[in-house]
Order: C-alpha cells, then structure tokens, then sequence
C-alpha cells in the first residue's frame, strides 16, 4: 500500500490531506473522499483510508482546515465557522474532490464521498450542492444545514446511518432532512442504531469525557456492511 500526504489548494489556502491507494494498476478505479471528524487527518482516519484502500478504491482524506490541530477538541473551533458559511465549506471540500478525480489512478466518473461526525455534514453538504459522485454517506453526522438542496440538485445515493442514542443529532431532526431529500428528489436512505451514541465507528470514542459519544461495535460492523455493499452496487468490482 502507498499512503502519505496529498496537498491540494483551496484558492489561496493549501490543504494538507493524506492519500491511500493499495497496489499500482495502471486501470483507474473508484475514487473515495474521507470527509474526517473534528480532529482532522488523525490515525483514527488514516485507518479508514487503508480499509477502503484494501477494497481497491483510492482514498483522500480530506483536510477541511488549512492548518495542523491536535484532536478533536483543537479541530472544534474550527467547525462551527465552517457549518456557519456552507459556501466556504462546500468549496473546500470540493477542491479535495477535485482534487482526488485528478489523481491519475482515478477514474473522475466513479466518485463517493463518506464522512464522520462533522465529515458527515461535509458529505452531506457536497450532495446538496450538486457534486457529482455516486454516494454521499454520512456516519454520525449533522442532518440540519443552512442551504437546504434544491429540487433536482442532489445526484448521488444518499445514505444517513444515525445513532438512535445520540443527543448532538438528535432523531427530530431525521424527518425535516427525509423531506429536503424527498422534495429534491433524491435516492437516500436512512439506518439508525436504536442504542448507539455519537461517534458510534470510533473505537477511541469513550475516551473523549462525553458522555453523548461512546463507540458501538455492532453498530460500527453493521454500518460499515451495509456501506460497502451500496459502493459496491454503485462501483461494481473497485478493481
């Protein structure tokens, strides 16, 4: 496996993000942006960049910040700017796609993007704005933006796995987001884990000190099956 840092520029802004690719085939394949949590470009993403790497995808962990933070905590001031200004965050995020779709290993057609907690709102945000990939998955992830998708906008598959136990995003705010997704006309699903919490993929979850996040094993396994099966669908054999 070749995995290490991948710069790419936001306007005047360089991005640091970190690129994994398993073998050198000359064919191009399936693309994956990582949309990560608050703590940015952390082990923790790293090790879901070389799980979909292992599957045959090249995937880009996206760097949303433009500087160095040293976990979650650190990365928290600067996430609620970004939510607050979705053109910026959109942009961002977009130039990480762009970004990936130019890789040489890529195929710009065969593109998903799949965030975590905060990264989930990213992936969310890039559906509503009109990218063009095939899934947009959000783990965890804030369903309530400020520029809600306008019909017809939304091309990807959507895909939504909550945590039934989760306070941060809370299941109220599950049915406005099936209507925005219904009146843009969008394919999207919804998979909530009746006792998992925030950050349910997160095996380091507990040891953040919230008591709102906490890592669920069967939710994690189950989450991770039922979105490798959709790329799958969507990707057919990633090599």
């Amino acid at each position: 496996m070749t995995a290490g840092e991948f710069s790419y520029r936001d306007e005047d802004l360089t991005l640091t993000g970190f690129l994994a690719v398993n073998g050198g085939e000359a064919a191009k394949r399936p693309g994956v942006v990582i949309a990560p949590d608050a703590a940015g470009v952390s082990d923790h993403m790293k090790r879901h960049a070389a799980r979909f790497a292992d599957l045959g995808y090249v995937a880009l962990i996206l760097d949303m910040y433009g500087a160095p933070v040293s976990g979650l905590h650190d990365g928290m001031k600067y996430v609620g700017p970004l939510k607050a200004d979705p053109v910026t965050l959109r942009r961002r995020a977009r130039a990480g796609l762009d970004a990936l779709a130019a890789h040489p290993q890529v195929d710009p057609a065969r593109l998903a993007v799949v965030g975590y907690c905060f990264g989930g709102t990213v992936a969310l945000e890039l559906a509503r704005d009109g990218a063009d990939i095939a899934v947009a998955a959000s783990l965890h992830g804030d369903l309530v933006t400020k520029a809600p998708a306008q019909a017809g906008a939304v091309k990807p598959t959507v895909l939504v796995y909550h945590g039934g136990a989760d306070p941060l995003c809370p299941l109220d705010t599950i049915p406005p987001f099936e209507r925005e997704m219904d009146e843009a006309g969008a394919d999207w699903l919804v998979t909530v884990y009746g006792s998992a919490k925030h950050s349910f993929t997160n095996p380091g979850a507990d040891l953040y000190g919230v008591p709102a996040a906490g890592y669920n094993k069967l939710a994690d396994e189950r989450s991770w099956a039922d979105l490798t099966h959709h790329l799958g669908v969507a990707f057919g054999a990633a090599r």
